[in-house]
């Protein structure tokens, strides 16, 4: 080669250390707040303060570690290895720069609204709608910058991590725009679009797909470029990585209706969602297969480097949740599965094991590479890999165990044909011990995390930071075109815009099927006569009931299944969802479902409850609301909320704005009178009232 047509020019590693550092610290901080609230499951008494209960802080752990440890994680390992696969500095340093501190802007808005009860209550997609503009504007910014730098290359073919980071591009903003689509009421708060059935399948469509396409292609990206790099081998399979990608991202899309099996969503969409979950096995397992194959001949590298065996372990756990992923989409194991611990123990295989143990490998790799230096301490780095992995066996073992235990008391029958548990606090009392357990294997993993960014930082204080790392390459000189006798895929590989174009066309498939007809179709949700809006108190209320997170513990969909229905009451119908902005079915049922809780208690009840949960159920893990009773119901946005209401097409009578006062005292009145028959006092313009006012409202337009 002549060295006369080289170019010089530097890689950029400033960007990659600053979104380094991000992933640890927002880890760690992420890691603790999910101890928090595993330990308030086992001691309530933790949940001392408004902004510290379970339902406030659950979203916030799941928000910072997908999008802060997780997201940060991404951008990591993407701002280091797309710059050596194009051979090209980042096409912008500005937009890098922006690209980081919005992100970290934006995690910080969220640890400053979710424990303020800020939250639209969709999982995964809890933040208000002005942080959901910043997310777009930051996406587009990270999309910009490197499509700019793909297209200004010196190689010509786009090597297969980079084809994962270009559909995780694509993907995840069509994601986030579709299920964000929603009407603002105040700066802070805003309405779903979409209504009951249609808003579960965008909502599951989106959350499904946020693991697909946030915590699954960019770290097989990942896993094809750092797994090979640490083990100085090529990857196994290029035919291999062709399938594995182009049929999964294809696949994937179609697969989120199956987490609403047995629910009011059309059976058509259940099925086309359990077909293609069990499909999702093929290419899933062959992407596995070709990251653990790139090491053979290898295996005694893997004994000795912990970078190694970090990746051997997290391929190894994306393989098992990959297949426990379709197992649980098979309506009889969903049966048994669904609201239950398990699925809390299949998602943290993935996010301790795939997702943690990648991370933590990939630092591992790139600190002593950036800073010129060998690790400070391979003893410190073993002895994270083996608390780490204990942690998540201490962690899943009893999750799994718990799942088992809460579906076989929640259906279990006596010989007289009734249920053989029918208090549902007899199961909550059971597993205790298995959320002692879960507690002390997250500490553990939080134990291997901390003593790493201390084995990260010595690292960096013996070595010298390389800010721009220097090399050469030739220029890029292609015409675009096909060759001859090339194979159609290194075609493609040439062209990152038609790339982008296929990966969208691929995604936007599946979606479109699955969402067209129900959105177009009447017979999907057939209608209800006697379901009305609700009244402008217990809109108020059902706000109080998001603001809470009480969604997080409690679900609003009664399958149709014998022990349900015995213990809850008739079945859910997708008519009675049809004012329903957002939808609340839940996901997991820490206590009971409240679709049918209407009428079943008085006011009184309700009143107790929510003041200290043991006055009515003994040994409750559920926090008491204080405040409730304190705070004087803001009734500030009633108007423009039942507007907004009307906009998304809920029947309210023209002009109901202007008699809200009026209707809302008048039931307020009427629970503060009920409550006065049981001798208790209380103001007919605090929080609680319109919450019981919601409460009862749940499941009474079709009783009998």
């Amino acid at each position: 080669m002549n060295n006369s047509n080289l170019e010089r020019f530097s890689y950029d590693n400033t960007i990659v250390r600053n979104f380094m550092y991000a992933t640890v610290i927002w880890g760690i901080i992420g890691m603790l707040v999910g101890l928090t609230i595993a330990l308030q499951l086992v001691f309530p008494v933790l949940n001392f303060a408004e902004y510290t209960t379970f339902g406030r802080l659950r979203p916030l752990h799941t928000n910072a570690v997908i999008f802060a440890f997780v997201g940060n994680g991404i951008f990591t390992g993407v701002y280091y290895s797309l710059q050596r696969l194009c051979k090209a500095r980042m096409f912008s340093d500005a937009l890098s720069k922006i690209n980081f501190w919005g992100w970290q802007l934006i995690i910080l808005s969220a640890v400053l609204t979710l424990p303020f009860g800020y939250t639209t209550s969709k999982e995964y997609a809890e933040l208000e709608w002005p942080i959901d503009i910043a997310i777009t504007i930051i996406w587009v910014v990270f999309g910009w910058n490197m499509f700019g730098t793909i297209l200004k290359r010196r190689e010509k073919h786009l090597y297969v991590a980079i084809w994962f980071y270009i559909a995780t591009f694509v993907t995840v903003a069509v994601l986030h725009l579709v299920n964000s689509f929603e009407i603002p009421v105040s700066f802070m708060k805003s309405y779903s679009w979409y209504a009951g059935v249609q808003d579960a399948l965008v909502q599951w469509w989106y959350g499904h797909n946020a693991v697909a396409f946030f915590l699954t292609t960019p770290y097989l990206g990942l896993m094809y470029y750092f797994v090979p790099k640490a083990a100085n081998r090529p990857v196994y399979s290029y035919r291999l990585s062709i399938i594995h990608f182009w049929s999964l991202i294809f696949i994937y899309i179609w697969a989120g209706p199956h987490h609403l099996l047995y629910t009011a969503l059309p059976d058509w969409a259940q099925s086309l969602g359990v077909v293609f979950s069990i499909m999702l096995l093929a290419p899933s397992w062959g992407g596995m297969l070709n990251g653990l194959l790139t090491l053979r001949g290898v295996w005694d590298k893997v004994r000795e480097d912990p970078v190694l065996k970090f990746m051997v372990v997290a391929i190894t756990s994306y393989g098992m949740v990959t297949f426990e992923g379709p197992l649980l989409s098979l309506k009889s194991v969903n049966a048994i599965a669904h609201y239950t611990d398990w699925i809390v123990a299949h998602v943290h295989m993935g996010g301790l094991g795939w997702n943690g143990f990648l991370t933590f490998g990939m630092l591992y790799y790139l600190v002593p590479k950036m800073y010129s230096t060998k690790l400070y301490s391979l003893k410190l780095a073993n002895f994270h890999f083996w608390i780490g992995t204990m942690g998540i066996i201490f962690y899943a073992i009893p999750m799994y165990w718990a799942g088992f235990v809460q579906s076989a008391m929640w259906k279990e029958f006596t010989a007289d044909g009734v249920l053989a548990y029918p208090n549902f606090l007899e199961t909550v009392t059971q597993i205790k011990t298995m959320y002692m357990l879960r507690s002390m294997g997250g500490a553990m993993f939080i134990i291997g995390t901390v003593v790493m960014a201390y084995n990260l930082v010595k690292t960096a204080a013996n070595g010298v930071f390389i800010a721009n790392e220097e090399v050469e390459a030739p220029p890029l000189s292609t015409d675009g075109h096909k060759e001859t006798g090339e194979h159609w895929h290194r075609w493609i590989e040439r062209n990152p815009i038609q790339m982008l174009v296929g990966s969208l066309v691929v995604v936007l498939i599946g979606g479109l099927v699955e969402m067209i007809p129900t959105f177009l179709i009447k017979s999907n949700i057939p209608t209800i006569t006697s379901v009305a809006p609700y009244t402008s108190l217990e809109l108020e209320g059902r706000d109080l009931y998001i603001k809470e997170g009480c969604n997080n513990c409690h679900s609003q969909m009664i399958r149709p299944f014998r022990s349900e229905t015995m213990r809850y009451g008739e079945y859910s119908k997708a008519g009675e969802f049809v004012y329903d902005h957002p939808f609340l079915w839940g996901s997991k049922r820490t206590g009971p479902d409240l679709h049918r809780i209407g009428g079943k208690y008085p006011d009184s009840w309700h009143y107790n409850h929510m003041i200290d949960p043991e006055l009515t159920s003994a040994g409750s893990i559920m926090p008491p609301y204080p405040h409730m009773f304190e705070n004087t119901l803001d009734m500030s946005h009633s108007a423009k909320k039942i507007a907004a209401m009307r906009t998304l097409g809920v029947p309210y009578p023209v002009g109901y704005e202007t008699n809200i006062d009026a209707d809302m005292k008048t039931q307020a009145d009427k629970i503060v009178k009920n409550l006065a028959k049981d001798n208790i006092t209380v103001s007919s313009d605090k929080e609680i009232i319109a919450l019981i006012a919601y409460l009862q409202r749940l499941g009474t337009d079709i009783k009998k």
